[in-house]
């Protein structure tokens, strides 16, 4: 791997690893319903395990409250099981056709574990980033050992890497401190 591919490489994979965050982010409730809070289930229809929006479309149409259109009508049991067997807390209301998800306001203690979530997985996110960074400055010692590139390249490259790891985890931060106040609802 030449050394300009080390530095792409790496940026690429800071990349994934601030998408996963933002993915994971998504799924914690904040005091409103958005269709993100669901993205976790999986529905058992037609043999086999599926995520509940290729089975249905999801809407909130209002700030309290989901709905849940099957795209098939013969699933909407199965929706309304994997729900209730979802860690989310949350009752359907089934009327044949649609499903609702009224969501209750949060308490202050859910909140707070709401927040304490999302500090653990910003931190899973900055451990995955500096695992990156040693990946490349790895990859930068060889390519140094083989004489692929002098002792000041070395340097020059590691500080790089490690601007990016900067860069990347201010973003981390960024997201993290947006999402907590969203849950706090401030």
């Amino acid at each position: 791997m030449s050394v300009d591919d080390v530095l792409t490489d790496a940026e690429q994979r800071m990349e994934k690893a601030i998408a996963v965050l933002k993915q994971s982010l998504a799924g914690i409730r904040t005091g409103r319903a958005t269709p993100g809070l669901v993205d976790s289930v999986r529905v058992e229809v037609y043999g086999s395990q599926m995520p509940l929006k290729q089975v249905a479309s999801i809407a909130a149409p209002e700030p309290q409250q989901l709905v849940i259109r099957p795209y098939d009508a013969g699933t909407i049991k199965d929706i309304e099981k994997a729900i209730v067997a979802s860690d989310l807390g949350l009752a359907p209301q089934n009327d044949g056709k649609i499903i609702r998800l009224n969501i209750p306001p949060l308490s202050t203690e859910v909140r707070k574990k709401m927040v304490g979530r999302i500090k653990e997985l910003a931190e899973e996110a900055k451990i995955s980033i500096r695992n990156i960074r040693r990946d490349a400055n790895k990859a930068i010692d060889a390519a140094q050992k083989a004489k692929e590139i002098t002792e000041d390249d070395r340097d020059a490259l590691k500080e790089e890497v490690q601007e990016l790891t900067k860069k990347y985890e201010a973003i981390v931060n960024e997201l993290a401190e947006a999402r907590e106040a969203e849950v706090m609802g401030e």
